[in-house]
């Protein structure tokens, strides 16, 4: 079992990677993007890993792991924010292309309207809870960069979050596998253990509800700076 998040991470990764070079969608055309937007992220997400590992907010069960680490964190881990994201925003733009935005079809985007009623009610949902769960620090950190994130990419990139929204909901599904199996779904003890202490205690199976909102910041992230260096290219 020293390998179950490796095998994790490689198996999220490996189904997406293949279809990349698929003719219609052509996804390898997006790397550069792509880990631009990855690397961006990882400068804000490993520190903060690193730091919650090191103060115990959560902490990896060396049953699961291979043992190699660096700054603390094991390479599953480092593993985990290139390969999960790979597979999220491949999924995305998948969507995007055979649903595309203005068809007379189904489409994978909210209208105008929509997408501002997500925003407020999500926003709405993060300072309430923030309110009660200000002194948990996974809650703190997580929610108040999703709050700026959410913020900021409404006032200048509106339009990302009416695909954004609707895609992430679907990622939402292979997302809550992978990270119900991490925390302890279907196997005897948990990949990767949290503190309750530093977080609501409110858990969807064996997931800490700030996992979906660490989620959305995480793959959001990416998404802005892809769409960036898209649209410079």
């Amino acid at each position: 079992m020293n390998y179950l998040y490796l095998y994790l991470n490689i198996g999220s990764f490996l189904i997406p990677f293949l279809f990349s070079f698929h003719p219609k969608l052509q996804f390898y055309k997006k790397w550069r993007s792509l880990f631009i937007g990855i690397a961006v992220m990882m400068a804000f997400f490993i520190p903060w890993d690193v730091l919650f590992t090191r103060n115990g907010i959560w902490g990896f069960n060396d049953a699961y792991i291979t043992g190699y680490k660096i700054l603390d964190l094991p390479i599953e881990e480092w593993l985990f924010f290139i390969c999960i994201p790979y597979a999220c925003l491949f999924t995305h733009y998948s969507l995007q292309y055979f649903f595309p935005k203005g068809t007379s079809g189904f489409s994978f985007s909210f209208s105008e309207n929509t997408t501002r009623i997500v925003y407020v009610v999500l926003q709405s949902v993060l300072i309430v809870s923030l309110w009660y769960f200000y002194d948990r620090w996974y809650t703190l950190v997580n929610f108040c960069y999703a709050i700026l994130l959410l913020g900021l990419v409404y006032n200048y990139k509106r339009p990302l979050l009416s695909t954004f929204f609707p895609t992430f909901l679907v990622i939402l599904l292979p997302f809550f596998f992978v990270n119900g199996v991490l925390t302890g779904s279907w196997i005897a003890e948990p990949v990767v253990w949290y503190d309750n202490t530093e977080n609501m205690g409110l858990r969807v199976g064996t997931i800490p509800i700030e996992d979906s909102v660490y989620a959305l910041g995480m793959l959001l992230t990416v998404l802005v700076w892809m769409q960036w260096r898209e649209e410079r290219k």
